[in-house]
Protein backbone atom coordinates (compact mmCIF):
# COMPACT_ATOMS: atom_id res chain seq x y z
CA UNK A 1 0.00 0.00 0.00
CA UNK A 2 1.59 2.82 -0.91
CA UNK A 3 1.32 6.42 1.56
CA UNK A 4 -0.93 8.06 -0.34
CA UNK A 5 -3.40 4.76 -0.46
CA UNK A 6 -2.85 4.58 3.30
CA UNK A 7 -3.64 8.25 4.21
CA UNK A 8 -6.64 8.17 2.29
CA UNK A 9 -8.06 4.97 4.26
CA UNK A 10 -7.63 6.89 7.64
CA UNK A 11 -9.91 9.19 9.07
CA UNK A 12 -8.34 12.75 9.84
CA UNK A 13 -9.95 12.55 13.28
CA UNK A 14 -10.02 8.48 14.13
CA UNK A 15 -13.68 9.22 16.03
CA UNK A 16 -15.03 9.90 12.95
CA UNK A 17 -13.73 6.34 11.26
CA UNK A 18 -16.07 4.47 14.02
CA UNK A 19 -19.67 6.64 12.68
CA UNK A 20 -18.49 6.57 9.20
CA UNK A 21 -17.78 2.60 9.21
CA UNK A 22 -21.27 2.52 10.56
CA UNK A 23 -23.47 4.96 8.45
CA UNK A 24 -21.35 3.63 4.96
CA UNK A 25 -23.67 0.68 4.75
CA UNK A 26 -26.24 3.64 4.10
CA UNK A 27 -24.61 5.69 1.74
CA UNK A 28 -26.04 3.96 -1.36
CA UNK A 29 -29.83 3.16 -0.49
CA UNK A 30 -29.31 7.01 0.43
CA UNK A 31 -28.62 8.15 -2.84
CA UNK A 32 -31.18 5.87 -4.89
CA UNK A 33 -34.14 6.51 -1.98
CA UNK A 34 -33.52 10.66 -3.09
CA UNK A 35 -32.85 10.36 -7.01
CA UNK A 36 -36.32 8.31 -7.09
CA UNK A 37 -37.76 10.72 -4.41
CA UNK A 38 -36.65 13.58 -6.48
CA UNK A 39 -38.06 12.21 -9.77
CA UNK A 40 -41.60 12.02 -8.20
CA UNK A 41 -43.02 15.50 -8.40
CA UNK A 42 -42.03 16.10 -11.80
CA UNK A 43 -43.79 12.81 -12.32
CA UNK A 44 -46.99 14.18 -10.51
CA UNK A 45 -46.75 17.70 -12.12
CA UNK A 46 -46.99 15.91 -15.62
CA UNK A 47 -49.63 13.18 -14.28
CA UNK A 48 -51.63 15.48 -12.03
CA UNK A 49 -51.21 18.90 -12.08
CA UNK A 50 -49.42 18.72 -8.63
CA UNK A 51 -47.03 21.00 -7.15
CA UNK A 52 -47.53 23.91 -10.34
CA UNK A 53 -47.65 21.90 -13.33
CA UNK A 54 -49.92 21.43 -16.15
CA UNK A 55 -51.59 18.23 -15.64
CA UNK A 56 -51.39 15.65 -18.20
CA UNK A 57 -53.53 17.12 -21.14
CA UNK A 58 -51.33 20.44 -20.93
CA UNK A 59 -48.18 18.54 -21.17
CA UNK A 60 -49.42 15.77 -23.76
CA UNK A 61 -50.07 19.21 -25.67
CA UNK A 62 -46.67 20.48 -24.91
CA UNK A 63 -45.05 17.62 -26.07
CA UNK A 64 -46.71 17.53 -29.32
CA UNK A 65 -46.44 20.97 -30.50
CA UNK A 66 -43.18 22.24 -28.79
CA UNK A 67 -41.06 19.69 -28.79
CA UNK A 68 -42.31 17.27 -31.56
CA UNK A 69 -42.56 14.42 -29.63
CA UNK A 70 -46.05 12.40 -29.99
CA UNK A 71 -48.48 13.39 -27.30
CA UNK A 72 -48.74 9.91 -25.80
CA UNK A 73 -44.94 11.03 -24.72
CA UNK A 74 -46.39 12.73 -21.96
CA UNK A 75 -48.14 10.02 -19.69
CA UNK A 76 -44.66 7.89 -20.74
CA UNK A 77 -42.45 10.35 -19.14
CA UNK A 78 -44.45 11.00 -15.78
CA UNK A 79 -45.30 7.69 -15.40
CA UNK A 80 -41.67 6.90 -15.23
CA UNK A 81 -40.73 9.34 -13.34
CA UNK A 82 -44.28 9.36 -10.62
CA UNK A 83 -44.11 5.36 -10.57
CA UNK A 84 -40.55 4.75 -11.86
CA UNK A 85 -39.87 7.25 -9.15
CA UNK A 86 -41.21 5.17 -6.44
CA UNK A 87 -39.87 2.37 -7.26
CA UNK A 88 -36.46 3.35 -7.59
CA UNK A 89 -36.48 4.80 -3.90
CA UNK A 90 -37.49 1.62 -2.66
CA UNK A 91 -35.34 -0.94 -4.86
CA UNK A 92 -37.89 -2.90 -6.27
CA UNK A 93 -37.18 -3.88 -10.32
CA UNK A 94 -33.70 -1.30 -9.42
CA UNK A 95 -32.27 -2.31 -13.26
CA UNK A 96 -34.76 -1.79 -15.14
CA UNK A 97 -36.44 1.11 -13.81
CA UNK A 98 -32.66 2.56 -14.08
CA UNK A 99 -32.79 2.05 -17.56
CA UNK A 100 -35.94 3.89 -17.94
CA UNK A 101 -34.89 6.92 -15.70
CA UNK A 102 -31.70 6.97 -17.80
CA UNK A 103 -33.13 6.89 -20.95
CA UNK A 104 -35.70 9.75 -19.85
CA UNK A 105 -33.48 11.67 -18.66
CA UNK A 106 -30.87 11.78 -21.90
CA UNK A 107 -33.87 12.79 -23.83
CA UNK A 108 -34.40 15.45 -21.58
CA UNK A 109 -31.11 16.74 -21.41
CA UNK A 110 -31.56 16.67 -25.69
CA UNK A 111 -34.48 18.90 -24.87
CA UNK A 112 -32.36 21.17 -22.75
CA UNK A 113 -29.30 20.98 -24.58
CA UNK A 114 -29.94 24.09 -26.59
CA UNK A 115 -30.23 26.01 -23.02
CA UNK A 116 -26.65 25.28 -22.30
CA UNK A 117 -25.22 23.82 -19.41
CA UNK A 118 -26.10 25.27 -16.42
CA UNK A 119 -28.84 24.11 -14.47
CA UNK A 120 -29.76 27.45 -13.51
CA UNK A 121 -30.41 28.43 -17.19
CA UNK A 122 -32.66 25.23 -18.01
CA UNK A 123 -29.39 23.85 -19.62
CA UNK A 124 -28.83 19.79 -19.73
CA UNK A 125 -26.68 19.87 -16.46
CA UNK A 126 -29.46 18.42 -14.43
CA UNK A 127 -30.71 15.70 -16.34
CA UNK A 128 -27.22 14.93 -17.75
CA UNK A 129 -26.23 14.25 -13.95
CA UNK A 130 -29.72 12.11 -12.82
CA UNK A 131 -29.11 10.16 -16.01
CA UNK A 132 -25.51 9.71 -14.84
CA UNK A 133 -26.80 8.50 -11.26
CA UNK A 134 -29.85 6.09 -12.63
CA UNK A 135 -26.68 4.34 -14.72
CA UNK A 136 -25.03 3.74 -11.64
CA UNK A 137 -28.05 1.69 -10.18
CA UNK A 138 -28.63 -0.34 -13.82
CA UNK A 139 -24.91 -1.36 -13.66
CA UNK A 140 -25.03 -2.02 -9.81
CA UNK A 141 -28.91 -2.89 -8.70
CA UNK A 142 -31.12 -1.91 -5.95
CA UNK A 143 -28.09 -3.47 -3.23
CA UNK A 144 -28.70 -4.76 0.27
CA UNK A 145 -31.31 -2.35 1.25
CA UNK A 146 -33.92 -2.76 -1.29
CA UNK A 147 -36.76 -4.14 -2.46
CA UNK A 148 -35.22 -6.84 -5.05
CA UNK A 149 -33.08 -7.63 -2.15
CA UNK A 150 -35.28 -8.44 0.56
CA UNK A 151 -37.53 -10.59 -1.89
CA UNK A 152 -34.14 -12.24 -3.16
CA UNK A 153 -34.76 -11.08 -6.62
CA UNK A 154 -32.52 -8.82 -8.72
CA UNK A 155 -32.89 -8.25 -12.33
Amino acid sequence: MTTLENAASRPLSPSLGAITDRLAPFADPLVRATAGLFLVPHGAQKLFGWFGGYGLEATSQYFATKLGMPASFALIAGLIEFAGGILLAIGFLTRPVAALVAGLLLVAAQVHIAKGFFWSAGGYEYPVFWAIVAIAYVLRGGGRYSVDAAIGREI
